[in-house]
Parts: structure tokens; C-alpha cells; sequence
């Protein structure tokens, strides 16, 4: 019973909070797709740059909606972020997904961030698993040959970060101010692993089951820190690691999608190895956990300051974390903290009254009305994916 109301919550709070602000207030009819700013005070700005990031994610969210509940509504969103992105945001000439386009749809930014084609693939890959359209899966294969052919470092593994258009060397890589300029980071590596399982489910190549093995060892070899089980997050080109801060998100994050991985692949052997390793990633993400049910952001190790900002997506992946935890081990103690973080979003974070959550709480616990509601990087995708997670397991 208490499954059957936890799931219930979840669905109604996709359907009428997040999907519902999408649709009313995202939809650009003037200039095509999705507008690419609604400030944190809830204005809608219609000349804002629409991002590649944003629209894969909308291209995601959308499709698997219509994919889990079904209705014409999500479909007709999920067409027009797929026929937006392949109209707009793809490179003809050169292949790959521009960064960024003006609110026109006429591109900004033509640097070649592999994240950002990563979560192209994510979405379009999803839109396969919900209407099986073909355009969208050769999308997907180009997109992940593009990856390959340009990005992926032959000599000492993984993939480098960014290119400039004609998928050059580029001088800043970075994907946000926030990060180091690197050439490999964890943040992308997880975010190709997780649009390639994605992709094996409807195309099943043996090359992207080798990559998906390959990015599993990479992140066991190479960015997972066995002393502390959290996940370093930037590198130089031959994997030496350059800055040390534990983000307590991205480490819940990883050990479910990392788990996801292994278990689509459905190789008992490799299961058996990566199973206690997600276990003891999602332990040190639990350095993050506050008494309020919330976790933190992150630590810097050299001070030991950590981030006590809640962030929004940071919420997400913590209540996904943990009840994959209870699904595939019986972890009652992970279900808890999966409640008590549902309980923390419910009362903190949505906007009951004009949709969507806000980005974040401040320490102090105002909420944070600074940055936006919709946005570059404020997306659907991760309270959108936490919510159907929970709908689709088997709790």
C-alpha cells in the first residue's frame, strides 16, 4: 500500500507539475521547439539561447512519458523536440550537435561538446523505445559514430572532452565555468555510458556493447578513487587526476546508472563484479545525507567545505539511488532514505502553485530564486526520469 502511494504520488506529480509546465510554458509557437529560459521567478524569456543540452533532455522526457503512460499530447512534444534538434541543432556538414542556437534556431555556439551529443543520443534513443521511428534511431548511430570516430583517444582510452565545429583541437573544454578545463571528466564518461545502454536496447551492435564494457572499466580502473569510493571528476588526456571533489550526486547517480549498464548487458559474470562496487559508491554518496532527509552537494577535499545547497537534481538521483539499492538488494534502510528525500522534494522544492521545482535550497533554507526555473541546464530530465524510475520498478 505504501508502494501503490509512493508510485501514485510520483506519476501525478510528472503529469501535472513537470510535464504540464513544459508543454504550457515551454513551447515556443513563434519560432519552433522549446524557448530556452524561464528565470527563477517564473518569466519566460523568449530571446534566451536554446540549448543543445536542454532540448535532448525535452527529446528524453517526453518520449518516455509517452513510452511508460502513453497519450497523443506527449508524443506531439516529443516529435517536436526530435524534429527541432535534427532540423537545428545537427550539423550537416561536419556531423555532430551544435552546443548552442540563438532563439531562432540559427546556430550560436558551434563547438562539438561530446556530453551534449551524448544526451542527443539519449533522447533520440528513447524516442525508438517509444514509436520505434526510424529516423531517430539513424540519428542515434550517426551521433554515436560521430563520438567514436572524433573523440574516442585510442592511445590511452576514454573520450576527450570538446572540439570546435570541424572537430578540432579546442582550447577551452569545459562544459560549464564551474568545471576544470580537462581533456576527460567524469561527468561526460558518465554521460556516454548512459546514452549507449540506452541506445543497446533497440541496437544491439556488438562495437556499442564493446564501448559500454570499455566505459565499465573505466570507471572501475580509472575514475572510481579506491581509497574513498567517490568518483574524481577531472582528468588530464592520460587519465591523471587533477582535482579532487567529491559530488555526492554524481556519485549516487553513478551507481544506479552504472548497475543499469550491467544489467542491460544481462552478463551475470559482469554483475557479479560491478554489484559490490555500486554498493560502495552509493555508501560514500551517503557522506552527503542530512538530517533533513536532503544530501548535500558537495566537498572540496583540500578545506573539507562542502556545498549544503539542496540542489534539485542532486534530489533526483538521490531517491533513484536508494530504491535501486532496495529493489535489487532488499536495502529497507536504502527505502527509507528514498521516502524521507521524497518528503524533502515534496515540501521544499515543487512549485505547487506555478509548476516545476526550484533550482535549490540555500543552507539557510530560503529557497533559491537566482537561478532558473527552466533553463540551459535546468531541465526535465532528472526529476522527470526519478518519477518514472519509480513508476516502472518492481517495488
Amino acid at each position: 500500500m505504501i508502494m501503490e502511494e509512493f508510485k501514485r504520488s510520483m506519476q501525478e506529480v510528472l503529469e501535472d507539475n513537470i510535464l504540464r509546465f513544459w508543454i504550457d510554458k515551454m513551447t515556443d509557437h513563434e519560432n519552433g521547439g522549446y524557448y530556452g529560459q524561464v528565470d527563477g521567478h517564473d518569466n519566460v524569456v523568449p530571446t534566451a539561447e536554446k540549448g543543445a543540452i536542454l532540448n535532448a533532455r525535452i527529446l528524453w522526457s517526453f518520449s518516455a512519458a509517452y513510452r511508460v503512460i502513453g497519450g497523443t499530447e506527449y508524443l506531439e512534444a516529443a516529435a517536436r523536440a526530435k524534429r527541432y534538434i535534427i532540423d537545428h541543432f545537427y550539423d550537416d556538414k561536419n556531423g555532430g550537435i551544435y552546443w548552442s542556437l540563438d532563439y531562432k534556431g540559427k546556430p550560436l555556439d558551434t563547438k562539438k561538446q561530446i556530453y551534449a551529443i551524448g544526451f542527443v543520443i539519449y533522447g533520440m534513443s528513447e524516442y525508438v523505445r517509444a514509436t520505434g521511428d526510424k529516423e531517430a534511431l539513424d540519428m542515434a548511430k550517426r551521433l554515436f559514430q560521430d563520438i567514436e570516430d572524433h573523440a574516442f583517444d585510442e592511445i590511452n582510452n576514454g573520450y576527450t572532452e570538446a572540439f570546435t565545429c570541424e572537430w578540432d583541437n579546442i582550447d577551452d573544454m569545459r562544459l560549464s565555468d564551474k568545471d576544470e578545463n580537462q581533456s576527460k571528466t567524469m561527468n561526460t564518461h558518465l554521460h556516454i555510458i548512459e546514452p549507449y545502454t540506452n541506445l543497446y536496447r533497440v541496437w544491439k551492435s556488438l562495437k556499442l556493447e564493446k564501448q559500454i564494457r570499455n566505459l565499465l572499466d573505466i570507471f572501475c580502473g580509472n575514475i572510481l578513487n579506491r581509497k574513498t569510493y567517490h568518483l574524481d571528476l577531472f582528468f588530464d588526456k592520460e587519465w591523471k587526476s587533477k582535482r579532487n571533489i567529491q559530488s555526492f550526486g554524481h556519485d549516487i547517480e553513478a551507481s544506479w546508472l552504472l548497475h543499469e549498464a550491467a544489467l542491460v548487458l544481462a552478463d551475470k559474470k559482469l554483475l557479479a563484479f560491478i554489484e559490490p562496487i555500486i554498493r560502495k559508491i552509493a555508501d560514500a554518496a551517503d557522506e552527503g545525507l542530512r538530517k533533513d532527509g536532503a544530501m548535500a552537494y558537495e566537498r572540496w577535499i583540500d578545506t573539507g567545505k562542502i556545498d549544503e545547497e539542496r540542489h534539485w537534481w542532486v534530489q533526483c538521483e538521490n531517491v533513484i539511488g536508494h530504491i535501486n539499492l532496495f529493489e535489487h538488494f532488499g536495502d529497507e534502510d536504502a527505502l527509507g532514505k528514498a521516502v524521507r528525500c521524497w518528503a524533502f522534494i515534496q515540501k521544499n522544492l515543487i512549485d505547487w502553485k506555478n509548476g516545476e521545482w526550484h533550482w535549490g535550497i540555500y543552507p539557510d533554507g530560503t529557497t533559491n530564486l537566482d537561478d532558473d526555473k527552466a533553463g540551459f541546464w535546468k531541465c526535465p530530465y532528472h526529476n522527470s526520469r526519478m518519477c518514472l524510475e519509480i513508476m516502472e520498478r518492481n517495488l
